[in-house]
């Protein structure tokens, strides 16, 4: 009934759907298997892409070839760069999307992916032969042979939701649990454990009076997420979000439900995300908090249908709903459904090598929560990542690695498989020593050519970004080049200046400061506007980030090259590190669990300390 198939991706969720894209547009034969056929890339949580480090993370994507961009830009109903007022290395770009275009996009998109088989059932069980994933056994019993095996199973994987008291077998709400992965490799030696995520209760948005609440708006520029030129929505189009508050009155009825809570009776055994807690949780650990912020996020055009982010929970329903109506603009609320508790499988990722290859059976890849990460944006990169190298396995070529100093997807995969995780990960820019390399406005001038030579972006991603490199260097020449006239440009600058030119500033060909752009100069100079108004904006705005920060970029890149010594170092896969007697016991524990791959990652690793790394050095030879 089936042919053989290359890749074989288990899931069609964000990572899912990214690891069938990536190795199918390398030239694999993919066969995408998936529970529901209705749900493939659904928005499980909140409609929305990007946000601080995420939104650098889907412009890493799109940059390699991906299309998470692309699907976010054709569906986004709000576009917002978040932290404009700080430097460019915190820029983050935002969308809020409609949930079902955006899913409908995905599949529309896969579906005209040549290379690209779907087929609807659940995978009990992993097809496992000399230590090598050959292929799949599903729920109806087809055995399905393939080259390599994505296993990208997000909350599903004996998932249980809980609502109060009240316990269900499911991975999402109303679908039901994947059975069986688990188990098998359990009993092949993998370690696994629980996690915990959770979703607030939707509403309906015409019961809400939006009088009380702030309003906020999106861009008046939308620069979107694709580097291609695709068609986004137009400032004046964008659908609002708004901004309530909780307060004390709305924490009592909370509490009253603490007793029915499965969170506080022990019934979730699984670790919830830290940085994105549970309304309950937030009262209990902030209790000095008079209030905390929820955003009243609309779920698409077409639709009253709305989401309150920040109000997860997995109370009791009827205290949710009592709690929500003490809100300011909530007093008449109707819920659709009430906001509930996940609880699911994952595998500690230090069992991974860097190309999400499982370092116990050959050919097998995981990718997204199984993990042990939360969001889209992480499971997404990660789907990229395993689908490149599945299929780079299967013709028996060079693995794709990504290196912190070039993306955060380097930084995330690196940080799961040297750190691991007990608690679902989630990306910062705070997790990334080189952030300022890694912005989100450079992400194809990082990448693109890169996966080019893979064959994963195309040729006319391609010509964007040589078009894109040449315009910058260009105008970085002119700026060096260009000489105002004072009446032009010396009574702007001394607007903008605290005091008055000194000779020398009148003198400089040009004065670029954190307070003035390019944009600025070419309002105030017809002449200068004429020359760089033929290039495109992005290539303006690269250029101009590229000389104000020329010091910093050039201190980060000098700090990454004598990092990247370190990643030289390669340690022996069969390294006897009992041989080294003068290691700490941790070290040697922990070495011996991950096997690091080079001295670098080695010293990344937590409850390592630099006097390990220093002896391993010196032991080895170095």
């Amino acid at each position: 009934m089936f042919p053989e198939y290359d890749v074989i991706v288990v899931g069609a969720g964000h990572a899912g759907c990214e690891a069938a894209a990536a190795a199918a547009n390398m030239g694999s034969n993919v066969l995408l298997i998936t529970m529901n056929m209705q749900t493939i890339a659904q928005m499980s949580c909140n409609p929305a892409m990007g946000g601080i480090a995420k939104g650098q993370i889907v412009r890493e994507v799109d940059a390699m070839g991906g299309y998470s961009g692309i699907v976010t830009d054709k569906s986004t109903i709000q576009f917002r760069m978040l932290n404009r007022s700080k430097g460019p290395a915190m820029w983050s770009p935002r969308a809020q999307n409609d949930r079902n275009l955006f899913a409908s996009t995905w599949r529309e998109m896969l579906e005209q992916t040549p290379g690209v088989d779907f087929y609807q059932d659940m995978v009990r069980e992993l097809i496992i032969e000399k230590n090598t994933a050959v292929g799949v056994i599903t729920g109806l019993g087809h055995a399905i042979r393939s080259k390599a095996v994505v296993v990208t199973s997000g909350t599903f994987l004996n998932g249980v939701i809980h609502i109060g008291e009240k316990q269900l077998g499911g991975g999402r709400i109303s679908e039901k649990a994947a059975t069986g992965i688990t188990e098998q490799l359990v009993a092949l030696g993998f370690e696994s454990d629980r996690l915990k995520t959770g979703t607030p209760p939707r509403i309906d948005g015409r019961s809400l009076d939006y009088s009380k609440m702030e309003e906020q708006k999106g861009d008046e520029e939308v620069v979107g997420f694709s580097y291609l030129p695709v068609e986004k929505i137009r400032p004046e189009q964008q659908r609002s979000c708004h901004i309530s508050y909780t307060h004390a009155g709305v924490h009592d009825i909370l509490k009253t439900g603490f007793d029915r809570s499965p969170m506080y009776q022990g019934r979730i055994e699984g670790v919830g995300p830290r940085y994105c807690p549970s309304i309950e949780d937030k009262i209990n650990r902030f209790a000095d908090r008079e209030r905390h912020q929820l955003f009243v996020e609309p779920e698409g055009w077409n639709t009253v249908e709305i989401y309150v982010n920040g109000f997860s929970t997995s109370l009791p329903e009827e205290v949710q709903l009592q709690a929500l109506r003490l809100v300011p603009g909530f007093e008449n609320c109707r819920m659709f459904r009430p906001g509930y508790a996940i609880e699911y499988d994952y595998f500690p990722p230090t069992q991974l090598t860097h190309t999400l290859q499982t370092k116990a059976i050959e050919r097998l890849f995981f990718a997204g929560q199984i993990n042990g990460t939360t969001g889209y944006e992480e499971a997404a990169c990660q789907g990229l990542m395993a689908g490149i190298n599945a299929h780079l396995a299967v013709r028996e070529q060079e693995p794709l690695i990504l290196g912190r100093n070039e993306a955060y997807i380097g930084v995330l995969i690196d940080d799961l498989i040297s750190k691991g995780t007990d608690e679902p990960y989630r990306m910062f820019t705070s997790r990334a020593e080189f952030r300022t390399l890694l912005r989100q406005d450079n992400a194809d001038l990082r990448l693109t050519e890169k996966s080019h030579r893979l064959g994963l972006a195309k040729d006319d991603r391609m010509r964007l970004v040589e078009q894109k490199r040449s315009e910058v260097e260009e105008i970085k020449k002119v700026l060096q080049e260009y000489a105002f006239e004072p009446s032009e440009i010396n009574s702007f600058l001394e607007e903008q200046s605290s005091s008055p030119l000194t000779e020398k500033q009148k003198a400089a060909k040009i004065v670029l400061r954190p307070n003035i752009g390019l944009n600025d100069l070419m309002l105030h100079s017809n002449k200068f506007s004429e020359t760089l108004q033929s290039y495109h904006p992005t290539s303006r705005e690269q250029a101009e980030i590229q000389v104000k920060y020329e010091r910093y970029i050039e201190k980060e890149q000098e700090i990454a090259q004598r990092m990247l010594q370190m990643e030289d170092l390669i340690i022996p896969e069969q390294f006897n590190y009992d041989q080294v007697p003068a290691l700490s016991h941790e070290a040697l524990q922990k070495f011996k669990k991950i096997r690091p791959r080079t001295l670098g990652q080695a010293s990344r690793i937590s409850g390592v300390n630099p006097s390990d790394v220093q002896i391993l050095l010196v032991y080895m030879g170095r």
